[in-house]
């Protein structure tokens, strides 16, 4: 027992010799790395301490070089600004001894002319006695004194100028005379010679064609109600004879005729034609050409080069497309009368911007939408002013035609330019001016009665077109109203033949599925 004991504690002191035998062993081994691993850190150490050292010293000498350099351009610098500032100082040395010569030199001139000046003086006080000497017996042997002699040679002086002025103001007058007219002719012709206007005749009759003659049929439709639709709505004479692929249009009013022919042209591409839509389709074209005379004010005013326009002197320019003055087209006219006031403020050497903004604008009272019954001068006049035109441009608009007094010098130019305009051969017709004043005296005076909706004159006048309300007037009523327009035209206007009055009252029946 006692043998197992002994040989178990000897084991154990073996087990833990060996145990601290390994730990001295581990202990050494880490000891030797941890030496090896130190003296590694402090060479690696001192080689980054050698590499910063090295590399201040490339940085210190790379300083020194810059600042080397910096030194020596300032040094450069300030010889050069020493070897200005030596030059200048030469220079300014060299100017002022050159002053002192000239003060010196001035001196010498200053008692130059102090001792002519003194001898002048006394030639002059010489001279004076001479003079007084010599008046005084002039005096004495003339008998009268200097200041009466002079008053009389004044006198006769005077009437000797009068005398030659007035023969060289009537030579002036008689010259400016012959040369104002003379110069006046040659601006005249020169003007028509450059504006050379085509010939612009409006009729009253518009052919629209057609690809084929069965389209005929389909215009009329069914016992004509097409075609009365189409003139009902339009206001237009639909005139379908056997002219090959054609049908004419008659109407006085150009815009009536337009809005008939575009409405043609569209019922016809669509193929679809009956009274409901031919409705349809005028309302339409009619809103179309509001936005096509806008555009034909806002093109004309581009092409005349007339900016600034306000918007509504803007339409009534394009509405003139549609409207003509003794069967001259009013926008052509007015065009050639500003190009003409234009070339004649040219020549003038007056404003030409301001003249062609005038002669442009010289017949919109011919096409605007009031019922007035001032002169288209003046109503246009009226319109210019509202809309913040120059005070130039409205007179000359209202003097036009004389029935305001001119206070600038373009309301002759624009007097002058609208004859020229409408007096060259061609360019009007009475006869046409005075037919459609007549037309449209006809329809204002069905258009007074209550009630009436529309009125159209047809036919060259003589038949007399009148829609009313169904709702305000009845068919007793409707008999009754075309007798009365009858008897008004009748007593009222000068007409060849006689006139057809036809009233229509159409009901209409709408409801709407919901």
């Amino acid at each position: 027992m006692m043998n197992i004991i002994l040989a178990v504690i000897l084991m154990v002191a073996v087990a833990v010799v060996a145990v601290v035998a390994t730990v001295l062993v581990v202990n050494a081994a880490r000891r030797k790395q941890a030496d090896k691993i130190i003296k590694d850190a402090e060479i690696e150490g001192e080689n980054i301490k050698k590499e910063k050292i090295f590399q201040a010293k490339e940085k210190f000498l790379q300083l020194k070089g810059e600042h080397e350099r910096y030194i020596n351009e300032k040094n450069q610098q300030i010889q050069q600004t020493e070897n200005k500032l030596k030059q200048r100082e030469m220079q300014m040395k060299q100017q002022f001894s050159e002053l002192q010569r000239r003060q010196a030199e001035n001196e010498t001139v200053r008692e130059n002319l102090k001792a002519q000046t003194d001898v002048l003086n006394r030639k002059a006080e010489e001279y004076d006695k001479l003079h007084k000497e010599a008046v005084e017996k002039i005096e004495s042997i003339a008998g009268m004194s200097a200041a009466e002699a002079k008053d009389m040679l004044i006198e006769t002086m005077k009437e000797e100028a009068k005398t030659q002025a007035m023969s060289y103001i009537n030579d002036v007058m008689d010259e400016a005379r012959m040369n104002a007219s003379k110069e006046a002719k040659r601006i005249v012709i020169n003007t028509i010679q450059r504006i050379a206007p085509e010939t612009a005749i409006e009729n009253a009759v518009t052919v629209f064609n057609i690809e084929n003659d069965e389209m005929k049929g389909r215009i009329i439709g069914r016992e004509g109600r097409n075609i009365r639709a189409l003139e009902a709505a339009t206001g237009v004479e639909i005139v379908v004879d056997d002219t090959p692929e054609a049908i004419l249009l008659s109407a006085f009013d150009p815009v009536r005729r337009e809005v008939a022919r575009l409405a043609l042209h569209q019922l016809v591409t669509d193929g679809r034609i009956h009274p409901a839509r031919i409705e349809e389709v005028v309302e339409k074209v009619r809103k179309q050409l509001d936005d096509e005379i806008m555009e034909t004010g806002k093109r004309t005013c581009i092409d005349l080069g007339i900016h600034g326009l306000h918007a509504e002197l803007v339409k009534l320019v394009g509405r003139m497309k549609y409207r003509s003055s003794y069967g001259q087209n009013l926008l052509q006219h007015s065009r050639e009368v500003a190009n003409i006031c234009a070339t004649m403020a040219a020549e003038l050497g007056l404003n030409p911007k301001l003249a062609k903004r005038a002669g442009l604008l010289h017949d919109i009272g011919k096409v605007s939408e009031e019922d007035s019954e001032l002169p288209h001068a003046i109503l246009g006049m009226k319109l210019a002013e509202k809309y913040k035109e120059k005070p130039e441009v409205c007179n000359a608009i209202g003097a036009h035609h004389e029935e305001v007094e001119m206070l600038s010098l373009i309301s002759p130019i624009v007097l002058v330019g609208d004859a020229i305009s409408g007096a060259r051969p061609g360019a009007r017709r009475e006869v046409i001016e005075s037919y459609i004043k007549r037309l449209k005296d006809m329809e204002a005076i069905a258009l007074s009665y209550p009630g009436v909706t529309k009125t159209y004159a047809i036919q060259a006048g003589r038949e007399l077109r009148v829609i009313v309300g169904a709702d305000q007037v009845s068919d007793a009523e409707s008999e009754m109203l075309s007798n009365e327009i009858a008897r008004k035209i009748q007593n009222e206007m000068v007409y060849p033949g006689q006139v057809k009055i036809t009233v229509i009252r159409e009901t209409r029946s709408v409801a709407f599925a919901k």
